[in-house]
């Protein structure tokens, strides 16, 4: 029997619905979620006390959850998590160079995202910026209408992910110049695929101004997104174009071409769009 989850078809027989519910609770707190008590966790995730507690007990117990009282935190072993994928993905190796070329030509930031259902994922980010409020880093997800990356990646996946993703609409306005309405974002996205660029001013954060274009792998599938951000006061769309898109390129096609060169890479890094 089979079932459909997040947009993905699962088999019943073969999902672990107890490791997914245990991922869920991890997943659960963030920077604005800090520590929580057992009902919050509940709360957030969806589950009932009792399974939320029983979660938060066998998380405890593996050292990826601490508890203090009635407040949960995440414990320090979920870092091997990440460290271990970063260690065995390469990152370091194959997308920093391009992003510290970036930020040592322009200043301010730059990052490589994927897509992660309808929120992109950042996978690699570095950064100068004094001006701003600091709000990209590795692991952080942003909701993928109100960014360059998102829009960019969007623009290239596939009509299912597409579709599925303008069903979503209206979207969350993040700032008053965020897109929201379905009609808007679908011509924004056909005009990015067109022109083979995505720009966001002030969308998911006053004073952040991002310019994005894809990374292909090999068989020429849009498998992430690499920016150049700065403050959205100094850099207005048209500066962004002029200034950075060209040398955006280049980062993108000197990735692109590694991927071809080490297509492990995509499979334990990157997430095609629409994949």
């Amino acid at each position: 029997m089979s079932s459909v989850l997040d947009g993905k078809v699962i088999d019943e027989k073969e999902f672990n619905s107890a490791l997914a519910r245990g991922f869920a609770v991890l997943e659960a707190f963030d920077s604005e979620h800090v520590e929580m008590t057992l009902s919050q966790v509940a709360a957030r995730t969806g589950l009932s006390p009792a399974t939320a507690r029983r979660c938060l007990y066998t998380l405890s117990i593996l050292g990826y959850v601490r508890q203090q009282g009635r407040l949960f935190t995440l414990g320090a072993r979920v870092l091997t998590l990440s460290s271990s994928y970063m260690r065995s993905s390469q990152i370091d190796e194959f997308l920093l160079p391009e992003l510290r070329l970036l930020v040592d030509t322009f200043g301010d930031a730059a990052s490589v995202a994927v897509l992660d259902d309808n929120m992109v994922l950042y996978l690699a980010h570095t950064s100068r910026q004094s001006a701003v409020r600091p709000i990209a880093a590795i692991g952080v997800r942003y909701p993928a209408h109100a960014t360059s990356l998102g829009k960019i990646l969007l623009a290239y996946a596939d009509s299912t992910v597409q579709n599925r993703f303008l069903a979503t609409a209206p979207f969350k306005a993040m700032t008053d110049r965020t897109v929201t309405d379905q009609p808007t974002m679908l011509q924004e996205l056909k005009d990015a695929r067109r022109l083979g660029y995505s720009v966001a001013i002030d969308e998911l954060d006053y004073g952040i101004a991002s310019l994005a274009v894809p990374v292909f792998d090999g068989e020429g599938r849009a498998v992430a997104a690499i920016n150049s951000s700065g403050y959205s006061g100094r850099l207005s769309a048209e500066d962004l174009i002029e200034d950075r898109l060209s040398l955006l390129l280049q980062s993108s096609r000197n990735i692109s071409s590694k991927l071809s060169q080490y297509p492990v890479l995509v499979k334990t890094a990157l997430t095609p769009a629409g994949r």
